[in-house]
């Protein structure tokens, strides 16, 4: 069975002063002049060392190997991880702030002055591998940041020009020009915007996202990237009052957005307030089938590129399983249903959010045949 990496752990922390950004690296790779701790050690015996910092008994081990990046604070002992080697999920934390209270969000905003992350997230790009595929920057809002935020694209592109750069943010401040020019000039053609819409209309788009004019702020932020010629994901979280008007939606996204290199459609994460607003939003995805096989179909047929995250293979129509992504960060990501046992797609299906108890998971869960698979993915 599949089982989260976790993010974090906890260890006995000596020599720490303040906030540190560091390495793990193997002790013939150790420098003086480098933010490094040198790992030793195997399982239960792993330590790290260095510039007067001791790290021992770590209460989960094998959260850490060479190659991470670390934050450690003085008087704690917890242990962060801010970059892992060899995920495909390696997303930065830009900000808790957020112009926008979407009724799902899995990271619930908060009001406050963290502009300390700035600095932070700089260390922490220095020190990441030069070959890293891809980093992804989410929030909150991570545009809330200004000129602060397009300085950290710009040292993502110094130091690692080819990594490709992925951004969630929901398109609101590119309303304004001179932010959007900002912002694409930053990140050059590496960067992808990965933009949420969740309806054709305005009032449905707005009552999701909590915010009064948002549906029209992201048209005209969506239409500033494409002036300058931005590389654009539109993303659509489904839920019961999405759902609905799904087919209008990518009827629309075909006819007024031919830009946007990528479309996707994403299970709900039941976390933050998505848990609260449960009512309002779940429904079983074997019940909005049709929808979304339309939808994805109509797109698909007109050549745009299409995909769906979050959702296990057994739950979707046959006919999207080719679209089906394992698209769930690897800390938050299990399969451990009885039924995934006997499965024959569980090494190609996206499994579930580890959030995500029976209360969130659909009634159609079952184990797919290898000629069910066979046939389909042929």
């Amino acid at each position: 069975m599949r089982r989260a990496a976790a993010l974090y752990t906890h260890a006995t922390v000596q020599g720490v002063r303040d906030v540190r950004i560091l390495k793990v690296v193997a002790p013939e790779d150790w420098s003086p002049f480098g933010d490094c701790l040198v790992l030793t050690g195997v399982g239960a015996h792993k330590r790290l060392a260095g510039d007067g910092i001791n790290i021992s008994a770590l209460r989960n081990p094998d959260a850490i190997e060479i190659g991470d990046v670390l934050r450690v604070r003085e008087g704690s002992s917890q242990i962060s991880i801010l970059y892992r080697r060899g995920s495909q999920a390696n997303t930065l934390f830009v900000t808790e702030r957020c112009n926008s209270l979407c009724l799902m969000c899995s990271q619930p905003p908060r009001d406050e002055d963290d502009s300390w992350r700035v600095n932070e997230l700089i260390q922490t790009i220095r020190l990441i591998d030069k070959d890293e595929a891809q980093i992804g920057f989410t929030g909150g809002e991570p545009t809330l940041l200004g000129e602060d935020f397009a300085s950290i694209l710009i040292e993502s592109r110094a130091q690692l020009p080819n990594t490709h750069l992925h951004v969630l943010t929901n398109g609101r401040r590119f309303a304004d020009t001179h932010l959007a020019q900002t912002f694409v000039a930053a990140g050059s053609q590496a960067t992808v915007w990965a933009v949420p819409l969740y309806a054709d209309v305005a009032d449905i788009h707005d009552e999701i996202v909590v915010a009064p004019g948002a549906f029209e702020e992201t048209l005209a932020g969506l239409y500033n990237l494409a002036i300058n010629r931005a590389r654009v994901e539109i993303r659509v979280v489904l839920h019961a009052l999405s759902v609905p008007r799904l087919r209008q939606l990518a009827s629309y996204i075909y006819r007024r957005m031919p830009f946007v290199e990528h479309v996707a459609f994403m299970g709900l994460e039941p976390m933050g307030f998505a848990r609260a607003n449960r009512e309002k939003l779940w429904i079983d995805p074997v019940d909005y089938q049709e929808h979304l096989a339309q939808s994805v179909h109509h797109l698909a047929s007109r050549g745009m590129n299409v995909s769906i995250y979050n959702l296990p293979l057994c739950v979707l129509t046959e006919t999207l399983w080719p679209f089906a992504r394992q698209s769930i960060s690897d800390w938050k990501n299990v399969v451990d249903e009885p039924a995934c046992l006997s499965c024959a797609a569980i090494d190609q299906c996206s499994g579930f959010f580890l959030s995500a108890d029976q209360n969130w998971r659909s009634r159609a869960i079952h184990p797919i045949s290898i000629k069910e698979l066979t046939h389909e993915m042929a």
